[in-house]
């Protein structure tokens, strides 16, 4: 009789690798979550030495947010979101295209990535510090304009809330728009050359390649960085907090939701924190949800319409 040979379950050890991810994440972020959730319905909060809660109030802190400055604080939040999101998506995305055309020929192309995405890799705070002293009224970019004789009085960027909140967008910009030219340019350079070849010899010009074949390409790539932007905008508070000295001056004018989420803990009111929380993480996933939504149908559309295309040809 012929000896069975015994079968090794490779399966379990892909399992056993993984087990420390979901146990770290089961223990440092869904706990966490779940009692975020738990303490927004409950007053919870210390007026001096005193510790008042928690005590169940249902939706009271949901109902106190909405009569806060809160939609004051999002629209903050969402104008230097889209002051930092329009030029990054608009540059990258002619960067990226340009870097990939083989036909321009341009030189130097890793260097150029390599200095674009340098910016990435410096941290948020050194970036407002050093945006604070470049732009405050003594600081080089007044002494620049006065030596040549644009301004006769320094300039006052950040005592206004157009000068503040550009400075936040502009920053934004410069530390994410090469991430986003990196991800882009994988996404085209996956583009099969023959259909670019195709459309050559169809006479296409290089206007109508980009919004025709390029763009309808990468819209997954699109939405993933769509998604991942608006996240990151509604989780503003670095930027804007340092250079502002947690103020959102002028007249929180550039007060952001998670600056305004901070307060709420450094005042130990964990009940208005923990409810101001859920209304993020609701807003980010309904505005994720349409956005996906919104891709995906149109990338079936383009799907469905190049199959009738293909049938008539047939």
């Amino acid at each position: 009789m012929k000896k069975r040979r015994k079968r090794i379950d490779y399966g379990k050890w892909g399992y056993i690798f993984i087990l420390p991810f979901f146990l770290i994440f089961f223990i440092f972020s869904f706990i966490p979550l779940v009692d975020t959730i738990r303490y927004s319905f409950f007053e919870y909060y210390r007026s001096g030495m005193t510790e008042i809660g928690p005590n169940f109030v249902g939706l009271k802190n949901y109902v106190s947010l909405l009569h806060s400055d809160m939609l004051k604080y999002a629209a903050n939040t969402m104008i230097m979101w889209l002051i930092g999101f329009i030029p990054q998506i608009v540059i990258a995305l002619l960067l990226a295209n340009w870097f990939v055309d083989a036909r321009l020929k341009i030189r130097g192309r890793q260097f150029f990535k390599v200095v674009i995405y340098l910016p990435n890799l410096i941290m948020a705070s050194a970036f407002a510090m050093l945006f604070f002293t470049l732009f405050s009224t003594n600081g080089p970019i007044n002494s620049i304009l006065e030596s040549l004789g644009w301004i006769k009085e320094p300039i006052d960027f950040m005592g206004s809330a157009l000068g503040t909140r550009s400075l936040v967008g502009v920053m934004n910009f410069l530390m994410w728009f090469g991430n986003t030219t990196i991800m882009l340019m994988a996404a085209i350079m996956g583009i099969s050359p023959d259909i670019f070849e195709a459309a050559e010899i169809d006479g296409c010009n290089s206007r109508q390649r980009f919004f025709y074949i390029t763009l309808p390409m990468i819209r997954p790539i699109l939405a993933y960085t769509l998604i991942t932007s608006i996240i990151g905008g509604l989780q503003m508070f670095d930027v804007p907090q340092i250079l502002t000295n947690g103020q959102g001056s002028p007249d929180r004018t550039s007060t952001t939701l998670i600056m305004f989420l901070n307060n709420h803990l450094k005042s130990k009111n964990y009940g208005m924190a923990g409810a101001l929380s859920v209304y993020l993480f609701v807003v980010s996933a309904i505005l994720c949800w349409f956005v996906y939504r919104m891709t995906n149908n149109e990338l079936k559309a383009t799907k469905h319409q190049l199959k009738h295309k293909g049938r008539k040809v047939k």
